[in-house]
């Protein structure tokens, strides 16, 4: 099943949002939901999480995203929306995801799917991996990455 056409039942919250099979959703802010290629870096470095939606074989193929979560796009609701039964212990309303996907389709509607969620931090990164990849000004990595670099480069 794509995440394009996953039934959002699958997804229960303990926040008081009711997800029905079929009816419509709605963000409930106005956020933005693109970031581009050259913030991508910027955003890691100011806090965000990078979250590759990629799957393995894509990974093996074109490489990883240092210091990104991998989690399959099939889990990315159930994973970062807080509440549910397998929600990451650090899954809040308020955390500052950065979804990429190979080419930014699928995740800009997990995005869009997230935010409506009451997940208003989320981004995409517009063109995904594949955008990142001729990207020159990707920046800094996330501060946890870096810290690792340079536990790794001490030793």
């Amino acid at each position: 099943m794509s995440v394009l056409t996953a039934p959002l039942s699958d997804v229960h919250t303990s926040n008081d949002v009711k997800i029905r099979p079929g009816e419509p959703m709605t963000a409930r802010a106005c956020a933005p939901l693109s970031i581009s290629a050259d913030q991508y870096g910027p955003a890691l470095h100011s806090g965000a999480t990078a979250v590759d939606i990629r799957s393995q074989s894509d990974r093996d193929r074109d490489g990883i995203l240092l210091g990104a979560l991998a989690i399959p796009a099939d889990d990315i609701l159930a994973r970062l929306v807080p509440g549910t039964a397998v929600s990451l212990a650090g899954a809040e309303f308020g955390r500052r995801w950065v979804l990429v996907g190979r080419d930014g389709h699928d995740a800009e509607m997990l995005t869009w799917r997230l935010q409506a969620l009451g997940v208003t931090g989320a981004r995409f990164v517009a063109g995904g991996q594949q955008m990142l990849s001729r990207s020159s000004g990707r920046g800094p990595l996330g501060a946890h990455t870096a810290r690792d670099l340079e536990t790794y480069a001490a030793h």
